[in-house]
């Protein structure tokens, strides 16, 4: 049966302040208008109540003495989630707001003194580089909880994928709560699961998947192996409803997010995000894409060449008029261009900045802009998406600084609002997530619940830039609506646009100027 999660339809990130909009039209869904995005995640609810819910907030402190500054110089004094979402506030008092937050297990820097008031029992301290955390049902100062303790392992940032990841198989794992004993495996499961557990140690070695995870060690002692005992979860997590020894199953193809993998009873299981063990024989391991874009330098600018062709004929210039095939490109490859053109045997041929020379009938050629948007301001950075080209090109004023190629709506230019098709307009990133869980109510998904969709940026509802470890199709309209990219490109984009997200957070609100994306046929 199907692991019911009834906590998503709540995860819809109803933020406390209103976003402007970039661009002033008519009609119900202006495509500058910047609304709240949908993401379903489980929603945390803060330790602090909200003044909304009516408790009377002590005054708040004054802030902007010396003591107050922030960023701090951290020291040992530290601070820990324990919820799905801790959110760091702008304020102590009745009209804070909301900068972002942490997520189960981030240990971060504090500052005191601790601030106790109506609407923090526990104490607000400072963290880095700016807002407050209150000590509760989302936060800690003991390193020692479980919580902390089990959801030690963070997220990568800044290359590929930020953890390893799975896809269910037809049927799907089984939510265990503790270490099963064989017994209760053969009665949850049936019997047959050594011989799974053995077929899938040959399929990685044969896939050549050994590297993802490594050697299995034994289970780490804070996972409880006693019947009568389970694995304590983050607030604001699905808890499971604690049958025998498990909580539910997954549906087919849905995607996992795992800190840590490990050998029990001769099985190879997953320790989750969300602090639920999967018996990986149940699932296929996600080999990362290898595309990749281009990062282009300070002396170096578009055009620049996708090749789109298999076995893509790779030409040098013998002498002038004069090319040769001298190898092949590999499909996909980036090739930066000087811009000057050939023509050869009647084909148009561009002159890469290798000496190499690129047929056009095998590339997408990204070329210069002839205009640009105002957004297009100095050195302002903003992000141009082309639906047609399935491209996207990272932006300092008229400057490019990176190229590559997306997965759009699988619609392509037809009306977002009548087929899964991508938005077009102006938009500004108003959400970063290091990660966020998406599932089918989102219309961006290829699946019933993909957990933990790598760096995602939300700028329009339920539209928004993000990594896919599902397929490896970029430069082909695939998604319901969103821009999929490359996990390494999604990992170099979120690390370059704004707002940034703070060492040791997950996700950040923007309240101030995030960065522009054009999105056009």
């Amino acid at each position: 049966m199907a692991r019911v999660r009834p906590v998503d339809f709540l995860c819809r990130f109803a933020f406390p302040f209103a976003l402007p909009a970039l661009v002033a039209c008519s009609g119900k869904d202006p495509p500058g208008a910047l609304v709240a995005p949908k993401v379903t995640e489980p929603l945390v609810v803060s330790a602090a109540p909200s003044a909304e819910a009516g408790t009377q907030l002590s005054p708040t402190p004054e802030l902007g003495t010396e003591r107050d500054n922030l960023p701090f110089k951290p020291t040992s004094d530290l601070i820990a989630s324990i919820a799905w979402r801790t959110w760091v506030y702008s304020d102590t008092g009745s009209k804070r707001t909301r900068y972002g937050y942490l997520r189960a297990g981030a240990v971060v820097p504090r500052r005191g003194p601790e601030i106790k008031n109506d609407g923090c029992p526990g104490g607000w301290y400072r963290i880095n580089p700016r807002g407050f955390v209150c000590v509760g049902r989302g936060a800690t100062l003991d390193l020692q909880n479980p919580v902390v303790v089990a959801a030690q392992d963070r997220p990568k940032r800044g290359a590929g994928l930020p953890y390893l990841y799975a896809m269910a198989g037809n049927p799907g794992p089984h939510f265990y709560f503790r270490l099963p004993e064989p017994a209760e495996m053969n009665r949850v499961e049936g019997s047959g699961y050594a011989a799974r557990g053995a077929e899938w140690h040959e399929a990685v070695k044969r896939e050549g998947l050994s590297a993802l995870v490594g050697e299995l060690a034994t289970p780490p002692d804070f996972i409880p192996r006693e019947n009568g005992t389970s694995l304590v979860k983050p607030y604001g997590t699905e808890q499971g409803l604690h049958r025998s020894v498990q909580a539910g199953q997954s549906d087919p193809d849905a995607g996992f997010a795992m800190g840590r993998v490990f050998d029990w009873q001769g099985r190879p299981f997953g320790l989750t995000t969300e602090l639920d063990l999967i018996p990986l024989d149940r699932t296929r391991l996600v080999r990362p894409s290898e595309f990749h874009g281009v990062v282009l330098g300070d002396d170096e600018d578009l055009p620049v060449a996708f090749i789109t062709k298999r076995w893509a004929l790779r030409y040098v210039e013998e002498r002038p008029g004069l090319l040769k095939p001298v190898g092949t490109f590999a499909f996909r490859q980036g090739v930066k261009l000087t811009g000057r053109k050939v023509i050869f045997d009647g084909v148009t041929f561009w002159e890469g900045r290798g000496g190499e020379f690129v047929p056009v009938s095998s590339a997408l050629i990204l070329e210069k802009r002839a205009t640009y948007p105002s957004v297009a301001d100095g050195e302002r950075k903003w992000i141009d998406v082309s639906i047609k080209n399935q491209s996207l090109v990272a932006y300092q004023g008229d400057k490019a600084v990176y190229a590559t190629l997306v997965s759009t709506g699988l619609a392509g230019l037809a009306d977002p609002e009548k087929a899964p098709a991508t938005v077009r307009g102006t938009f500004m990133i108003v959400t970063k997530h290091v990660s966020a869980t998406m599932d089918a109510d989102d219309d961006v998904s290829d699946s019933f619940s993909l957990r933990d969709v790598p760096f995602v940026q939300y700028f329009h509802k339920g539209y928004a830039l993000h990594g896919a470890y599902w397929h490896d199709q970029f430069g082909k309209v695939r998604s319901h609506g969103c821009i999929n990219l490359a996990p390494d490109d999604s990992a170099w984009l979120f690390e370059w646009t704004d707002p940034p997200v703070p060492d040791g957070w997950h996700g950040v609100i923007n309240k101030d100027r995030g960065t522009p994306i054009v999105i056009h046929a």
